[in-house]
């Protein structure tokens, strides 16, 4: 094959971008994409907002001890993961698998590694816009985080990050679209009302108390609580998430399905 002529005489060869910009940029289109998306925005910012509003301005149900305000932060805070990392992402990731783009971008010089990694930034800046918008808010009506426990809160937003985009790779790569679609907003649901993400787990009644502190949802809440409500470490619950994250990926690597 005859490589193009340059003006100079020399030939053009074709080269790819390096590695890393190639996932940034991926990335940065995967961000830009759910931050435009109507019905992603809903999930992701307006309805954890909406949770956050009417926690701090009611009585009920008891969050626990704590400033209610605090308690109902950290508790959305998880949400907000569980919106992004699991909701958004196992429903994108049904449809671009039913209409072949996952497959194509598979192929691309990006590589299918790198667009995992792609979208496993793409949710990290995601949930940074998210935790800016809903710490604004959360500000205004007295939030006032435990300042010790903030890197211990990263922490286990990362293992919850891990652990959700995970599952939403299991489920998103091997349902169809349509089942997806409709689990994922199911799950969102169940897991925000019973999966101990806004309420602790402890507060729910003998045996379903055990069975909700076994989920990664109330790993995820419970960790928020006591890093920044209490100021402590949650080692517990970021080994469960770590688990969960680690079962879940390796499902997902062994059934994945890249097209239908």
């Amino acid at each position: 094959m005859t490589r193009p002529v340059q003006s100079d005489g020399s030939t053009q060869t074709s080269r790819s971008a390096p590695a890393v910009r190639r996932v940034l940029a991926q990335a940065g289109f995967e961000a830009r994409g759910l931050l435009s998306h109507g019905e992603q925005l809903i999930v992701s910012i307006v309805l954890p907002l909406m949770a956050l509003i009417g926690l701090a301005v009611t009585d009920a149900p008891s969050l626990g001890e704590g400033e209610r305000i605090d308690v109902a932060t950290a508790g959305v805070l998880a949400l907000a993961v569980i919106s992004t990392a699991f909701t958004g992402q196992a429903i994108l990731l049904g449809f671009e698998r039913r209409y072949g783009v996952l497959r194509l971008l598979g192929t691309t010089p990006l590589g299918r590694g790198g667009l995992l990694l792609a979208k496993a930034l793409s949710v990290c800046a995601v949930l940074a816009v998210q935790v800016l918008v809903l710490g604004i808010i959360a500000a205004f009506l007295g939030w006032s985080p435990a300042p010790a426990g903030i890197p211990a809160a990263l922490l286990v937003a990362g293992a919850g990050v891990l652990a959700f985009a995970s599952l939403a790779v299991l489920i998103g790569g091997t349902l169809r679209a349509e089942g997806v679609l409709a689990l994922a907003n199911l799950l969102w649901v169940l897991l925000a009302a019973l999966g101990g993400v806004l309420i602790s787990a402890d507060r729910y009644p003998a045996p379903w108390d055990t069975i909700v502190g076994l989920l990664p949802s109330a790993a995820l809440g419970d960790g928020m609580r006591i890093a920044l409500v209490s100021g402590g470490f949650p080692a517990l619950e970021i080994m469960v998430l770590l688990v969960w994250g680690i079962l879940a990926s390796a499902l997902a690597a062994r059934y994945l399905r890249w097209s239908d």
